[in-house]
């Protein structure tokens, strides 16, 4: 065994020690989710290395082993043979090198002579300004289990930006693929003024020595447009559609859309093999929620595109750090692209984790405005904001903090239809979900959702002859909808009370009608 690999693996056995400690502890957490992918306590971030491998999807994730508190990066891993069980893993990298002794960041994997390849940004602070003070490199390590992984002798395999209008220290995030016979990878980067953000793409024949091909998109559109650094790019295609999923960071609030700290999104384009350009559309989000930044995509054996994200946000409240872990990631989504647009789907596989159910159908939904209660009662006093919860109707074996339901609504003559979940008849806590027919919008609204940041989050979206379905998946601190035929996904992190399992449906200026309604507890 050599020196660096020795070193390694001592510092992989320290960082699983530390997780052991806390482990337990961690586990017991109410809010802990139960059917989603995380690190076994303290810190996590962005997925990484997202790929299938003999039978198995691998997911890495960035992991601070040592606190709840973003620090010096590691690599986690967990992996699943079926996107619906999850099994934790040895953590496969930690930063002993000079070239990353800051942090292995984000990045990718691939499959290459039977091996697995892991291709990451080394990160080494320079100084005291984390935002100029720094130098980041490209490296790669690789295992032959898919479990224990030594690192490239030959590491750094990209030393340094290229010469241009690229910023000399902010390239990170590799995404690796191969195209024929030739091995292609693109990172996120932005121009020397910090501008506008961008991506670049290299080609390398072996893996291991790359050139540079171009700026292969970005770096024309000022700040407010587009952002000024775009991380995590993805490139992928659907349907001989080229797509390039980033998440840009500085993106300037546009009427009800990107009010997150930072944005994920997608455009759609053909990349030019040759000339290395990716001339492509206008972004389109993701998800239109909270929680959801630094996507990663994977083929699996099935032909199927799955995405997964980090569910939080940075510079939000994580009250769950407090209990010594913070972040999870999103369930598995398939992607398609249909008319000209991707919709996003949970990947069917989690019907596995399904208990017995309860099913209702054809129920009318009377008109549940608060004025209307109130002013049917012979005395009509209004309840304070803080201390209301929207009236609705309940229905038996519908409730809890680890489902999922599938629900179809009539709108009929409403004005506005939804459901509050997760709510709390002494708490007053409530998260609710709102069609707006005016609008054409699906609401979320977590002002009242417990201890977590409030916030009001609006997704366009046209009803379908009139009905509106939904499948909505809730895991104790967090809450994915998916309505429609995947047009909208809206993923948030909420922080209610352990009594905070109650769901009631609602009408407001009208009445309308439960076509369809399904829920089923889940579990890992």
């Amino acid at each position: 065994m050599t020196s660096p690999q020795k070193k390694h693996l001592e510092a992989l056995e320290r960082a699983e020690a530390s997780i052991a400690e806390a482990r337990e502890r961690v586990a017991q957490d109410r809010w802990r989710l139960r059917y989603h992918a995380a690190a076994p306590a303290y810190w996590i971030n962005d997925p990484n290395g997202f790929s299938f491998y003999r039978g198995e999807y691998h997911l890495f994730y960035q992991h601070h082993p040592y606190s709840p508190e973003w620090g010096p990066m590691y690599w986690g891993h967990v992996k699943s043979r079926d996107l619906a069980r999850w099994e934790h893993l040895p953590i496969a990298l930690a930063p002993t090198e000079d070239y990353e002794r800051d942090g292995c960041f984000s990045g990718s994997a691939i499959e290459k002579d039977g091996k697995i390849w892991l291709m990451y940004t080394g990160n080494v602070w320079t100084g005291e300004d984390r935002d100029h003070d720094l130098k980041q490199v490209q490296a790669l390590a690789y295992s032959e289990d898919g479990i224990r992984f030594e690192k490239f002798a030959g590491n750094p395999v990209i030393s340094a930006a290229p010469e241009g209008d690229v910023h000399p220290f902010h390239f990170r995030d590799p995404k690796v693929w191969k195209h024929g016979e030739t091995y292609y990878c693109v990172l996120g980067s932005q121009t020397t003024d910090r501008r506008s953000g961008q991506v670049l793409l290299y080609r390398s024949s072996n893996l291991t020595d790359w050139s540079f091909v171009s700026i292969m998109a970005g770096g024309q559109e000022p700040t407010e447009t587009l952002g000024y650094m775009w991380e995590c790019p993805d490139l992928f295609a659907l349907n001989g559609q080229d797509i390039l999923v980033c998440s840009p960071q500085g993106m300037k609030p546009a009427g009800e859309l990107y009010h997150n700290l930072h944005q994920s999104g997608y455009m759609l384009g053909k990349l030019d093999y040759d000339t290395g350009r990716f001339e492509h559309g206008d972004l389109q989000l993701l998800d239109y929620g909270f929680d959801f930044y630094a996507p990663q995509t994977t083929e699996d054996d099935q032909g199927r595109r799955i995405l997964i994200a980090w569910m939080a946000m940075w510079e939000d409240k994580m009250p769950e750090q407090i209990r010594g872990w913070a972040g999870a990631m999103t369930i598995p989504r398939v992607l398609t692209l249909e008319n000209g647009r991707i919709l996003s789907r949970p990947a069917p596989d989690l019907a596995k984790l399904r208990g017995e159910g309860v099913t209702y159908g054809q129920i009318r939904i009377a008109d549940t405005s608060r004025e209307k209660i109130y002013a049917e009662r012979e005395e009509y006093v209004m309840p304070s904001v803080s201390s209301d919860i929207r009236g609705g109707q309940e229905f038996a074996g519908v409730n809890g903090d680890c489902l999922e339901l599938e629900v179809e609504f009539d709108a009929g003559s409403a004005a506005s239809f939804g459901l509050s979940l997760r709510v709390g008849e002494t708490s007053g806590e409530e998260t609710l979900l709102t069609y707006d027919r005016e609008q054409q919008k699906l609401i979320l609204d977590r002002e009242r959702s417990g201890a977590g940041s409030g916030g009001i989050r609006k997704a366009p979206l046209a009803l379908r002859e009139n009905r509106l379905r939904m499948r909505i998946f809730i895991d104790r601190s967090s809450v994915e909808i998916f309505a429609g035929d995947g047009e909208v996904a809206i993923s948030a992190r909420i922080y209610p009370g352990v009594d905070s399992t109650g769901i009631r449906f609602f009408a407001e200026g009208g009445e309308s009608a439960l076509t369809a309604l399904h829920c089923w507890p889940l579990d890992r």
